[in-house]
């Protein structure tokens, strides 16, 4: 007898789905967290020379990065007119800079001279005066003067203003784009930014930065966050407290997807079935959870509420206290649960209204078997009180651990420790393969395999342009 043709719903785990949950839960969630987006996209192997093949690094440097939006920083680490940072990728150097009191600029950090940087440290200018022979450029890119302009003929009459990337924001972030003829920002994170609405990214504030130097390639740094099953084996200690097998996936369009684990459930890899108590006992005590719910066990669950319910409840109050806002609407999701949007080609928002991560993933410099990986925590600016300032960026090196970054807390420190852990030796093992390939799982990685699929997508249309 020929079994019956299994169908890509039925590849999720049999565990109740995330939508299961939510329809449980007491205060009910929007729409748009409930699945959409499933594709069936193949299940396909990629070769493993992707992750640290020179050749391939060169395809991604040449039609993928100078062609896509990419997150360069925050606009509060700027607040004033001349105040600059400089953004770096696969070789790419640019200052950003507020050219006006609402006016952003991405130049080139190359002086047009001879090539030396403009500058090479973070702060602000009245002019960008190349330390080499003193030319110099306006806030605004204009060019100002040369010192040496009388043996510049080639120069009389012609634009020489500094060029430029294009320049959007949205949340309080700056985005980049080399390609003057890429769609806007907005229609590529088109779906991200109707479900962020309600969560005002802007009206937050940089409470922790930190930048990683990682050895491993800048997608295998990033595929250690587009799943959630690995917690079995990498995160053991959190499973008491979340659904991870039977997350929700989901592509939103071509640059847009989405991963979603409920909090305050057990893992169905669990063997033994946990009290409603013990999982609030867990996720208030020695568990991983989101900051504000640390605070020590609870005497006694209140009869006939789920530990999903109180523990999103002791979440909303103390989101109100900290932010001064109404939340007491906000859905049990919204308020517990890890809603991770990720915008092609490296970076990442968390949905909700806690404190929200982000994450941004590139090579390290022009080299294909390292990468940096930054983790941004935004928290909402206080109401009725001062914006606080935003934090520096603290960076880490190859050799640091995460521990040396204590402003992120215990909890993730341990998560991103045991993450990262894995990656050197992922990164060795790519190379060792017998027969050089990866594959992925057709539901838990379909945001891996897509990931793929779209760097293919711009490889080719880069080199068939040029042909």
């Amino acid at each position: 007898m020929n079994k019956p043709e299994r169908t890509f719903r039925a590849d999720r785990h049999p565990a109740d789905s995330y939508e299961d949950i939510l329809d449980r839960d007491l205060v009910p969630a929007p729409d748009f967290l409930r699945q959409r987006g499933l594709r069936e996209i193949g299940i396909e192997p990629v070769a493993a020379s992707r992750y640290f093949d020179p050749a391939f690094f060169e395809k991604e440097r040449a039609h993928l990065w100078p062609r896509v939006w990419q997150m360069a920083g925050r606009d509060e680490d700027i607040p004033n007119v001349g105040d600059y940072f400089i953004y770096e990728n696969v070789g790419k150097s640019f200052i950003i800079v507020r050219a006006g009191p609402d006016e952003f600029k991405a130049f080139y950090n190359a002086c047009l001279h001879r090539g030396r940087k403009l500058v090479t440290l973070n702060g602000c200018k009245s002019e960008f005066r190349c330390p080499y022979h003193g030319i110099a450029w306006n806030p605004d890119g204009t060019f100002k003067d040369n010192p040496i302009g009388w043996d510049f003929p080639q120069w009389e009459g012609e634009d020489i203003d500094l060029p430029q990337a294009n320049v959007d924001r949205w949340g309080g972030f700056i985005f980049i784009n080399m390609d003057h003829g890429a769609p806007p920002l907005a229609q590529i994170m088109g779906p991200l930014i109707d479900d962020f609405v309600g969560y005002d990214y802007a009206n937050r504030y940089k409470a922790v930065h930190v930048s990683k130097k990682v050895r491993a390639n800048w997608k295998v740094t990033a595929e250690a966050f587009m799943e959630s099953h690995h917690s079995l084996t990498t995160h053991p200690q959190i499973l008491p407290g979340i659904g991870d097998c039977n997350s929700q996936y989901d592509i939103l369009n071509d640059y847009v997807s989405r991963q979603f684990s409920a909090s305050a459930v057990q893992s169905p890899l669990l063997e033994s079935e946990l009290s409603e108590q013990e999982i609030v006992d867990y996720m208030l005590g020695q568990g991983f959870t989101r900051s504000s719910l640390a605070g020590g066990n609870v005497a006694g669950l209140p009869e006939g509420m789920s530990a999903r319910a109180f523990v999103a409840a002791r979440a909303r109050e103390a989101a109100m206290l900290t932010s001064g806002n109404d939340l007491s609407s906000v859905s049990d999701a919204e308020m517990i649960d890890s809603l991770l949007y990720n915008v092609f080609p490296h970076m990442s928002f968390w949905a909700g209204f806690s404190s929200n991560l982000t994450y941004r993933w590139r090579p390290n410099g022009l080299d294909p078997e390292s990468a940096i990986m930054d983790v941004i925590i935004l928290r909402p600016v206080p109401k009725n009180a001062p914006r606080p300032k935003p934090v520096p960026v603290h960076e880490l090196g190859l050799d640091d651990p995460w521990s040396d970054a204590p402003e992120m807390g215990d909890q993730l420190i341990t998560i991103f420790s045991q993450d990262m852990g894995n990656l050197p030796y992922v990164q060795e093992g790519l190379h060792a393969s017998g027969n050089g390939l990866v594959h992925f799982g057709r539901y838990t990685e379909t945001r891996i395999r897509h990931h793929h699929q779209m760097i293919d997508r711009y490889i080719a249309q880069g080199e068939a342009a040029i042909k």
